[in-house]
């Protein structure tokens, strides 16, 4: 490996991954950030442009790999078996964050009781539809998808350094990457059935257009933090409001800040499971809400209404419950964890401060 190889390794992969810090992560983290600071209409039009960039790079992947895949890469379809398709579905869980995000802007959506449902439903809709045809691409094609196993035929985990190495000795031998080894797997995949120049602009357009995911999930954070700290859950400076930019500039550094640390040093692998951890335990939660608003308030006027609650509700939980047990041991011990942290806070912080819990309505927001 060249020297200036050898570098870029050191400055673009955490410690875990046998560098010094992920300083890419951090610089766009921190520039997304500084958008959410200038304004949600600034953040919007952006994030509308990066998404349009990747819709369109994705059409594209699907419309050249889909023709020429190989339906024996789906043989055995579950190489790993339904503990490894539950492993996997827990791992990529963090992709709906996406989804929850769209509710937490429902102060900033006009009409929110009609708005909010049809992008939610519609945007759930849509994206189920390209992972697919992502898939089948991705899979169909030459460098299939099977997973990478250790010497001792283990299977490594992504991000790790035992999986970063066993790809440099796969490279070393001159045989192509396997998908998995590729940071630019759409790309790594065009390029192996002939369309290299096309799979280089899907790069491109895949480094310009994955900020729009961090732009939503930290925009989705601080409006959760900023509403907590509104019903004095949080300390008052968190739903501070900048005189000229209108929105919570504090807490956006906050997490801003707290976000650039955990993509600098932890691998994605892991900080997507702890994700999951969370996510699925607040997407249960929210089902066993529903259910307990239905039966203790009936009455309330609800401009959307769950159909067949009795019977979605009870599977989401079970669901949720099934794909939590399946992350590894560490991030299903961060749920727990971090839920002791939050509790300690609630009991000697937010419970006595709170407006809700006293009874005291509280009207200031970011519009007003």
């Amino acid at each position: 490996m060249s020297q200036a190889k050898q570098w870029l390794v050191l400055w673009v992969n955490s410690p875990s991954a046998g560098g010094y810090i992920n300083l890419p992560a951090v610089v766009i983290t921190l520039l997304i950030t500084w958008l959410l600071i200038l304004g949600t209409t600034e953040s919007a039009r952006a994030n509308a442009i990066l998404v349009g960039i990747k819709v369109a790079a994705l059409s594209l992947f699907a419309i050249l790999a889909i023709p020429v895949m190989n339906t024996s890469h789906f043989e055995p379809f579950m190489p790993t078996g339904i503990t490894g398709m539950a492993g996997a579905a827990a791992s990529i869980f963090f992709a709906y964050v996406g989804f929850d995000a769209v509710s937490t802007a429902a102060e900033e959506t006009r009409n929110p009781q009609r708005n909010v449902p049809i992008a939610l439903i519609a945007s759930l809709a849509f994206c189920t539809i390209f992972y697919l045809l992502v898939s089948l691409g991705a899979i169909g094609s030459p460098l299939g998808a099977q997973p990478i196993t250790g010497a001792d035929g283990s299977i490594l985990a992504p991000g790790t350094l035992a999986l970063e190495q066993r790809c440099r000795a796969i490279a070393a031998t001159g045989t192509q990457d396997p998908l998995p080894c590729s940071h630019e797997a759409l790309a790594h995949v065009l390029r192996s059935i002939g369309w290299t120049r096309i799979g280089n602009l899907i790069g491109l357009a895949a480094t310009i257009a994955l900020p729009s995911v961090v732009l939503m999930m930290i925009f989705g954070q601080t409006r959760i933090f900023f509403t907590m700290a509104r019903d004095g859950l949080l300390p008052d400076s968190f739903a501070r409001v900048h005189p000229r930019y209108r929105t919570p500039h504090i807490v956006t550094i906050v997490t801003g800040i707290g976000t650039a640390l955990g993509a600098a040093f932890l691998p994605v692998g892991t900080l997507a499971d702890y994700s999951n951890s969370g996510t699925l335990f607040a997407f249960a939660m929210v089902a066993v809400s529903v259910l307990i608003l239905r039966r203790t308030d009936p009455t309330r006027v609800r401009p959307f209404r769950a159909p067949a609650i009795w019977l979605f509700a009870p599977l989401a939980i079970i669901g949720c419950i099934y794909l939590y047990l399946s992350l590894d041991l560490i991030a299903i011990l961060v749920l727990p964890v971090w839920g002791v942290i939050g509790l300690l806070i609630y009991y000697g912080y937010g419970r006595s401060r709170s407006y809700v819990g006293r009874g005291i309505e509280v009207s200031d927001s970011m519009n007003s």
